[in-house]
């Protein structure tokens, strides 16, 4: 059961974050091969964190699905960017599979660090940094710091996420029904956050 929900929310996550990296690559006009390096490396950036905070082989190095999968994400961009959708960040085409790529992610962040016994501190934070791990490395590769930590409600909702995910496994909801719950609240948190243009406060 949960072996499904991972490779669900695995695959959306992939393909998510395939299309956001690579349209921002194509927005700051990069060549195909540096489109399809930045939409891979969002892509993967997060999961093969993941793995490795829980001493395993990257899933997306045991198998050529994850990069498929990628690629797919990246293929679905370069077509996007004819339609000029890469020339807007703010484009509901671009903002919507981000929020989709981090809710899927997040997801299975906490998935597999209750699988590996982690604390209820290490789910919150193998949740979060799955679900930006991806976005800190496009940021790094673009040379930009990474927005997470200076700007919007978007980290958070991965932390919020972790929480539930905890929760909702320690009052005995089963993993599956617990993935689709913090999915669904970090999808809806960032849409809010999106919608309602939420920010955490500076110092």
């Amino acid at each position: 059961m949960a072996l499904d929900s991972f490779a669900v929310m695995n695959v959306v996550g992939l393909l998510a974050f395939a299309v956001v990296g690579s349209l921002r690559a194509i927005d700051a006009e990069f060549d195909l091969l540096g489109v399809a390096v930045l939409g891979v490396m969002t892509a993967l950036g997060g999961g093969v964190t993941r793995d490795l905070l829980v001493d395993s082989v990257p899933v997306a190095l045991r198998s050529t699905t994850d990069v498929s999968v990628a690629l797919l994400g990246v293929a679905v961009a370069v077509a996007l960017g004819h339609f000029g959708v890469a020339d807007r960040t703010d484009h509901s085409l671009v903002l919507l599979p981000d929020a989709v790529g981090l809710a899927a992610f997040a997801t299975t962040g906490a998935l597999v660090a209750t699988s590996a016994g982690l604390s209820p501190f290490g789910v919150v934070v193998l949740a979060t940094v799955t679900g930006v791990g991806g976005g800190l490395v496009s940021d790094l590769l673009l040379q930009n710091v990474p927005f997470v930590l200076v700007e919007d409600f978007y980290a958070t909702c991965a932390i919020l996420g972790g929480v539930v995910f905890w929760l909702a496994t320690t009052v005995g909801i089963g993993r599956r029904p617990s993935a689709l719950v913090c999915a669904a609240v970090v999808f809806v948190l960032r849409l809010l956050a999106i919608r309602y243009e939420w920010e955490l406060p500076t110092v």
